[in-house]
Formats: C-alpha cells, sequence, structure tokens
C-alpha cells in the first residue's frame, strides 16, 4: 500500500459501486477499504456530502438501508477532509452536477477525484479511475 497519505474525492458511482460488489478485490472495493484503513482520506464538502446520502437512499433502485447511508455518511464526517470548493474555469462537464466534485478536489493540493464515469470530467493527471487509483495505491 501507499506509504503517504492519499486526499481524494470519490465520486458517488464509486461507493455505489464498492458497497454493491461481492467481490473484495475490485478496484472500488479496494478504494473503499482503503478509506476504511484510512489511506486515503475523502475530501468532501456539504453538497458531496447531501448527493452520497441522497443516492444511497434511493430504496427504489439500491437494496441500502438507513444504516448503511448513515454508516457511509459518519465514515465521510469522522474520517475526510471538509473544505471549500475552487472554481473550475473554462472546463466543460456534460453534467453540470459533476462539477462540485471536480472544484472540491482543485482545493486541496495532491488530491485526486476517482471517479467510474471519467469521461464526464475534462482529462487532468489528478482525475483518476477506481483502477488507476489502485496503482497508485500499490505504488
Amino acid at each position: 500500500m501507499a506509504k503517504n497519505k492519499i486526499y481524494a474525492v470519490i465520486d458517488t458511482n464509486v461507493i455505489v459501486s464498492a458497497l454493491l460488489s461481492k467481490n473484495s478485490k475490485s478496484s472500488t472495493s479496494i478504494v473503499y477499504e482503503a478509506i476504511l484503513d484510512g489511506t486515503i482520506t475523502i475530501v468532501y464538502n456539504d453538497e458531496i456530502l447531501s448527493e452520497y446520502c441522497e443516492v444511497l437512499s434511493r430504496r427504489n433502485k439500491f437494496p441500502f438501508d438507513e444504516e448503511d447511508v448513515e454508516n457511509v455518511a459518519t465514515l465521510v464526517i469522522r474520517t475526510g477532509l471538509k473544505v471549500e470548493r475552487a472554481k473550475a474555469f473554462d472546463e466543460i462537464f456534460p453534467d453540470p452536477k459533476d462539477i462540485v466534485f471536480y472544484e472540491v478536489a482543485m482545493s486541496k493540493e495532491d488530491a485526486y477525484l476517482v471517479t467510474g464515469n471519467i469521461k464526464h470530467f475534462p482529462r487532468k493527471p489528478f482525475v483518476v479511475t477506481p483502477a488507476e487509483m489502485v496503482e497508485i495505491l500499490n505504488m
């Protein structure tokens, strides 16, 4: 595992995928485990935390119960780093709801943005897939 602490904004799709996965060797599961063991510190703001809770609470779409949602929120609040958004200028986003993840990642020097939807973000070195984050963890 990585020797230095890694800071990362985790896109909601990565958390959902990790929680749904039955494969502990999947990239999203490994990333989530790194959050649980403190190797990765989640960087977030209130908008991101609200999105996690709102998406995980979609009972018609996901099998998560209230305790699952509370556990994720508690993990983020207790172990994460809450920051303010930086402003992204001259960047184009297919979905404006994704801008907050990018801007929060920009606000913490050396932070990554881990997403399963890489095409939703400008291609920058700090925007990585879960598989790329696993490679970073193993450096």
